[in-house]
């Protein structure tokens, strides 16, 4: 089996300890439903070494890797990354929000939203780089409800063939059933925050 998305970032040094405990639970997922790699590779798309070096923690997932395995999985992004954390708190502080980057696509994604499993709702702050481009081909959860509202920058959203071009303060709302493409469409960063309501 080919992917056809890029699905990692090869860690050249000591995994990062967020990679370490996403891929525990990406492994723990997959025992959970009783799944072999080879039956998680043909629901999701990816091949069954990458899947197996990501549960080791010998690649860090791309965002497109990890949405098609949320795809699988039933869950937001969110809920995965909440998944990997401690106990939840009411309040999370700016500095202690967690945030991941995905350096293959230049796209950096911050939680901002205290994690928590039984809640619907969730806000999270999105940075494109300059010529950052990132295709999802699937959501997580379909149906699933996003308001992206842009704080920097320009911000060309796809969804359902249709492009919208936003800038500074412009808000999109749309529900996601199939594929989406956030793209920096200016000269300079991409900064916007994403809410994300579970259907």
């Amino acid at each position: 089996m080919r992917d056809n998305i890029p699905n990692m970032k090869q860690n050249v040094s000591a995994p990062d300890p967020v990679d370490t405990r996403l891929g525990a639970r990406l492994a723990e997922l997959r025992a959970e439903r009783g799944w072999s790699l080879g039956e998680l590779a043909e629901r999701s798309g990816v091949s069954r070494s990458t899947l197996s070096r990501a549960e080791r923690a010998e690649i860090s997932p791309t965002a497109s890797l990890l949405n098609r395995l949320c795809a699988v999985y039933g869950r937001t992004m969110s809920r995965l990354l909440s998944e990997v954390e401690a106990e939840p708190a009411p309040l999370v502080r700016a500095a202690d929000q967690q945030v991941w980057e995905d350096r293959a696509s230049g796209f950096l994604r911050r939680s901002v939203s205290p994690p928590h499993p039984g809640l619907r709702g969730e806000l999270v702050e999105g940075r494109l780089a300059p010529g950052a481009d990132l295709v999802y081909d699937r959501p997580p959860v379909p149906g699933l409800e996003q308001h992206i509202w842009v704080l920097a920058g320009s911000l060309a959203v796809t969804a359902q063939d249709v492009e919208h071009t936003l800038d500074a303060g412009d808000c999109l709302r749309l529900r996601v059933w199939g594929p989406t493409r956030f793209r920096c469409a200016g000269e300079g960063e991409a900064r916007y925050v994403l809410a994300v309501v579970l259907p």
